[in-house]
């Protein structure tokens, strides 16, 4: 498995609570673009329409050596999962207010491009904190550790 990119901000911003490996419809050039430059997960999510999952302002910069026929980087791009995995995220969505966040693009062992996607809750601004407590209370625990052996 060879990651392209993750989506870091995704684990401070929310709380997750279960993930998915999606394959994804990508053009030709989008795949050469990921193998060159990797992609930008700034402010994308997923999206719901007609029972089909759409991965929206996912940034794939378009491929250099393409021609007219080049890709809009940040066009809704579909996401392929069961049909019983996506009756499951909209009730997640629907009834528990969760939302549906990217977290790592990769190609897998066939060299296939797949999508991690999560269903998470958003952190609020005091949970934030607490996180960064607990991380440096852990930091100093380790550092001591280190020094007293």
């Amino acid at each position: 498995m060879k990651v392209i990119a993750t989506n870091k901000k995704a684990y401070s911003d929310y709380n997750i609570l279960e993930t998915y490996e999606a394959g994804i419809e990508l053009r030709g050039t989008e795949v050469k673009a990921l193998r060159e430059s990797g992609a930008n997960f700034k402010d994308s999510f997923c999206r719901i329409k007609n029972g089909e999952v759409f991965l929206l302002n996912l940034n794939i910069p378009q491929y250099r050596n393409g021609n007219l026929n080049n890709h809009d980087p940040e066009r809704p791009r579909r996401l392929l999962l069961h049909k019983k995995e996506i009756h499951r995220l909209i009730g997640k969505v629907k009834e528990q207010g969760l939302t549906i966040i990217p977290t790592k693009i990769y190609f897998n062992s066939r060299g296939l491009v797949k999508v991690e996607i999560a269903v998470a809750k958003g952190k609020k601004k005091y949970d934030k904190r607490e996180d960064i407590k607990k991380r440096e209370i852990n930091r100093k625990i380790n550092e001591y550790l280190k020094r007293n052996r």
